[in-house]
């Protein structure tokens, strides 16, 4: 028995200390996860975020802002809060009740600390480093909450100063660095320096370096998207060498409009559907200082939509259209929704649709039909219209289903059947685009046996 001992101590402690060594890496599977540049939630299944920032830290009693986005299709929402040094600090418990909101309206919370945003030009802001020590201050409210929860670790960092803005690599590595060692799993969002745009890309630049930097690869880059993106080329260039280099992207902030310049936000919201690309708009309500314009509600009312908030909730591409819900609330991502187009079912559209080119010379417009979700007895398609060489006012799709497919739900544009044929116009706000501008609209359908995509026609109206 005495020689036995030592070999059963010798494998419990062995036991244990595989236990304690497997701890970390099985807590980190429990929650959100980066794979091959995609975001996948904590079933594994992608998340494309789609949503909009709430100002919460400067409206603490606005708890029903939460209900009231998630009621226009959200699926996440970003979450303002303070660490102390510039607002006052939203404290341990105060960050529990805002995830608990968040998990009772089945939105993915996006926790940023706001006290960073313009270090280096904005005397009052913090350092990323203070920040951690914020996270790491309330991190009793943030265990156990990475199926729900990811960590931005700081707003708009640094500010034009070239200076300061050179050290975001190191000082963004040292943050992740330090909130790993801290024992935080959760997916970390970083946002770009010179006010979250960076227009000197030493945040595209870099970025490969931060994300290996992280001991998890758990790291997701936000690009904030105002002036200095008022080009499609601009967005789609900064966007598409993420993808290329196949690191996670989203579009952390935009707006449609800014007193820097007025972005392109058709291209932002176009672009990152196509390509599976998140996106958070800035901002619910309360916005002040002459960016007023910028409220997708009018005092934190949903049934007063600006004109920003029609946009962004009910345009093409907007939420309503495209949000999904994450599945770790309960979602079976094969099931398709029954009679709400908000949440349509989808799967990760080609990084390059199918496009056909249009004719020079002329007015006249093409169609584009892709199939971007499939599922028994159910399909999701997205049919792209694109101007020709000139500018056109009006356009109309047809096609014939060839294996007697049907059309269940459609969004951005009015479709009308007749036994296989099937005609979509234009919509008020779609119709008219400028020579080799593009726009989309979507359906649900259902097949039996085969679903083979049509060759759809346009023709000008």
């Amino acid at each position: 028995m005495r020689t036995r001992l030592p070999i059963a101590l010798t494998a419990l402690l062995a036991l244990v200390t595989a236990v304690l060594v497997m701890t970390p890496s099985a807590h980190a599977a429990a929650g959100f996860t980066i794979s091959n540049g995609r975001l996948l939630d904590a079933n594994g299944n992608q998340f494309i975020m789609r949503g909009v920032s709430h100002a919460h830290t400067w409206y603490p009693s606005q708890t029903g802002s939460f209900a009231n986005i998630k009621s226009l299709g959200a699926n996440a929402v970003r979450v303002v809060l303070s660490s102390g040094a510039r607002w006052t600090q939203n404290s341990a418990s105060d960050v529990a009740n805002v995830i608990s909101l968040c998990k009772q309206n089945r939105l993915i919370c996006v926790l940023e600390v706001h006290d960073t945003t313009g270090y280096g030009e904005e005397g009052a802001a913090i350092t990323l480093d203070q920040a951690v020590s914020y996270w790491i201050s309330i991190q009793s409210a943030l265990a156990g909450q990475e199926r729900y929860v990811i960590l931005n670790i700081g707003n708009e960092p640094f500010g034009n100063n070239a200076t300061t803005s050179a050290t975001w690599p190191t000082a963004t590595r040292n943050a992740i660095t330090r909130l790993r060692s801290a024992g935080f799993d959760h997916t970390i969002m970083v946002d770009a320096p010179m006010w979250g745009q960076d227009w000197q890309f030493i945040m595209r630049d870099n970025a490969q370096s931060v994300f290996n930097s992280d001991p998890d690869r758990n790291t997701i880059f936000s690009i904030h998207m105002y002036g200095v993106f008022d080009t499609a080329a601009e967005i789609t260039d900064y966007l598409g060498r993420f993808r290329t280099a196949n690191l996670p992207i989203v579009v952390g902030e935009f707006g449609h409009n800014h007193s820097d310049g007025n972005p392109d936000e058709d291209t932002i919201m176009s672009y990152a559907q196509t390509n599976g690309i998140g996106y958070l708009g800035w901002s619910w309500s309360g916005n002040g200082g002459g960016v007023e314009y910028l409220d997708m509600v009018t005092n934190f009312n949903a049934s007063q939509l600006t004109s920003w908030g029609q946009r962004i909730f009910n345009g093409a591409n907007g939420i309503r259209q495209t949000a999904r819900e994450a599945t770790v609330f309960g979602n079976n991502p094969t099931t398709p929704p029954t009679g709400n187009p908000a949440t349509p079912p989808v799967t990760t559209p080609p990084v390059t649709p199918p496009t056909t080119t249009p004719p020079a010379g002329d007015r006249s417009c093409t169609a584009a039909y892709t199939i971007t979700g499939q599922w028994q007895g159910g399909f999701q398609a997205e049919v792209r219209v694109t101007a020709g060489s000139s500018a056109i006012s009006g356009w109309a799709v047809t096609w014939t289903f060839a294996n007697g497919q049907t059309v269940s739900q459609s969004w951005s544009a009015t479709l009308s059947s007749s036994g296989a044929n099937v005609t979509a116009r234009n919509v008020s706000y779609n119709g008219s685009l400028g020579a080799g501008a593009s726009t989309a609209f979507g359906f649900l359908g259902s097949w039996n046996g085969t679903n083979t995509a049509p060759t759809p026609r346009c023709a000008t109206t």
